[in-house]
């Protein structure tokens, strides 16, 4: 994959880098990082030689301090919420993409950067690092799905709070809260954290991982039946090919080799 303008990526073993390279603005979101995280987005969903996604922040200050505020301060109330919409769209792709996404959090996450780390499937942190919705400090709320998914994450009560005081989060209680997965020292530390996570899942079906993405994102989805997303995608695995490579491996004792198919 081409290198980006502003989001800097490298492809190694299956495993793509994106780094948000706006390091004097401490990486905060435009419109144009947006539109890059979208195209990359839905290429990864089809390329086949990338099975996993690591995103961080250039630097060691922050992963994403933000949306942009000199965007922010030219809304009107029309085109606001066409910034949002667009902002939500491009993290369900993230969420929804069917490989694994970790964000991998160096320094602060705040405003667009926490709605972004939380659209990852997971979060590896720095202990440097920061975590906040502090919006309602410029008069405006989260409108890139942070007041659902923080919600979900960490539950109605905790979420609320956080919300409405537009208080930072320290690793310690993201950690307890169940906002991070792990914690580690370093940014290099966190990122040897994801590598390894990410290649004991891709040593295991690639359709069954993305069937998952699909039915764990069902439980927060109003109008899915995440029993039947279940079900469907089950049978959808049972028709696999790798379906026949797993059980046949487990059965004849050796490790399956599985293709995706």
């Amino acid at each position: 994959m081409a290198e980006q303008k502003i989001i800097l990526s490298e492809t190694k073993d299956g495993i793509l880098y994106l780094t948000i390279s706006r390091e004097s603005k401490l990486n905060a979101l435009n419109f144009n990082t947006l539109e890059e995280l979208k195209n990359i987005f839905n290429e990864v969903n089809d390329n086949k030689s990338i099975r996993g996604v690591i995103i961080t922040g250039a630097g060691e200050k922050a992963f994403v301090a933000g949306a942009d505020i000199t965007e922010i301060a030219e809304l009107n109330e029309l085109n606001a919420r066409k910034f949002a919409e667009f902002g939500q769209e491009v993290f369900e792709i993230i969420e929804s993409c069917h490989k694994p996404v970790i964000a991998v959090v160096n320094g602060y996450a705040l405003g667009g950067g926490c709605e972004l780390a939380i659209a990852c499937h997971m979060r590896i942190a720095t202990t440097n690092a920061k975590f906040g919705q502090p919006e309602v400090n410029l008069g405006i709320i989260p409108g890139y799905g942070g007041t659902q998914r923080l919600t979900h994450l960490i539950g109605r009560t905790k979420a609320t709070e956080i919300l409405m005081t537009g208080d930072m989060l320290d690793v310690n209680e993201a950690k307890s809260l169940g906002l991070l997965n792990h914690v580690e020292a370093t940014k290099e530390e966190a990122i040897a954290k994801a590598e390894e996570i990410l290649k004991k899942i891709m040593s295991k079906a690639p359709l069954s991982i993305g069937m998952i993405v699909d039915c764990v994102n069902a439980v927060y989805a109003s109008d899915e039946n995440g029993y039947q997303i279940e079900a469907n995608s089950f049978a959808r695995c049972v028709k696999s090919e790798d379906y026949r490579e797993g059980t046949n491996a487990f059965l004849e004792k050796r490790k399956p080799n599985f293709k995706g198919e």
